[in-house]
């Protein structure tokens, strides 16, 4: 990575937790408001990754590649509400068996 000096910059957090990204910062990554990040804590780092949002084409790539396993596994339309049913059965299962394990706690 080139380092150059319009990507590098202070600030400080709030008492709140609020860190504000500096003007500079903000105009070198083409930031505006309202812009969403991933935040990671790695060592003594913090890395805010912008969130950009897919493209239509990203999106045909994803919807073509669900749709070409579906065929592959011979899903059908009705499999899914199936699926989905199942999938929310063990969901609840799983909050019941929680909820009596951390009753028998108490």
């Amino acid at each position: 990575m080139n380092t150059v000096m319009s990507d590098i910059s202070t600030t400080k957090m709030t008492s709140k937790g609020q860190v504000v990204i500096p003007e500079e910062i903000r105009e070198y990554m083409k930031l505006e408001s309202g812009v969403k990040f991933i935040v990671m804590a790695t060592g003594d780092s913090i890395i805010f990754k912008k969130i950009t949002p897919l493209s239509r084409k990203d999106v045909q790539r994803l919807l073509n590649a669900s749709r070409s396993i579906a065929k592959e596994h011979r899903f059908k339309e009705k499999d899914i509400s199936r699926v989905i049913s199942a999938v929310r059965g063990k969901t609840k299962k799983a909050e019941r068996m929680k909820k009596s394990r951390s009753f028998r706690r108490i």
